[in-house]
């Protein structure tokens, strides 16, 4: 599903250039389950925006469901990432003057798919996230572990091959996080593949495998 090689990215700091991956390799089969840890700054989340095709990257090669990833305009950028993405934030990115319904929809409304064929469908994933009496709330109505669900409701709503996770259960407390990460083995179970990023060992080791990024390289890949 996933294939990137010998991937290199830096960014400019001042007068000075930061060099932060510095030779990614790394294959995700499709419905794979993995974990990528590493240290603040040691390149986890600009690995994640690659994969997401929100950021490019300077040298390598990166192949997502076939398709080489390198230099797309924005329009084909977005298409591919509509279809084949799905993103899970740890602050849920959800928007605050639309209710839960409207923000699981709202993928659908850049597929120009009609209102209200859309909110049927965003129901039906609220529905599968335990969460439709929720629907027509607002996202400050909502608790964290809420909140969450209606942002994996919108990731699954366009029905991605991939869905890439940035500390998804970051800001919740312990006994939401797991609920959350049996919610994520669900779907990982319908044959989505998952990359997570997290600090959390606990939520790490209920992935398939582990993979360590320091210093902006992958230096230990473990099987759980």
């Amino acid at each position: 599903m996933i294939s990137i090689r010998n991937i290199h990215k830096s960014y400019l700091n001042g007068q000075n250039s930061l060099h932060v991956l510095k030779g990614i390799d790394l294959d995700v089969a499709a419905g794979d389950m993995i974990s990528v840890m590493g240290a603040s700054g040691s390149g986890k989340s600009t690995l994640l925006n690659i994969l997401g095709i929100l950021d490019t990257y300077d040298q390598g090669e990166y192949i997502l469901g076939g398709v080489k990833i390198k230099r797309l305009n924005e329009r084909k950028a977005a298409q591919l990432r509509n279809r084949m993405l799905g993103f899970v934030f740890q602050s849920f990115n959800l928007i605050s003057f639309k209710n839960a319904m409207e923000n699981v929809a709202m993928p659908l409304y850049y597929q120009h798919v009609k209102r209200k064929k859309r909110n049927l469908i965003a129901l039906e994933y609220l529905d599968k996230m335990g969460i439709r009496e929720w629907a027509h709330h607002l996202p400050n109505e909502l608790s964290g572990g809420q909140k969450q669900r209606v942002a994996i409701a919108r990731a699954l709503i366009t029905q991605p091959k991939v869905i890439l996770a940035d500390e998804p259960t970051g800001a919740l407390d312990s006994v939401t996080s797991l609920e959350v990460m049996d919610q994520l083995h669900e779907i990982n179970k319908s044959g989505i593949t998952m990359i997570i990023v997290t600090h959390e060992h606990d939520i790490a080791a209920r992935t398939r495998k582990t993979i360590r990024i320091t210093d902006g390289l992958i230096t230990d890949i473990v099987e759980n």
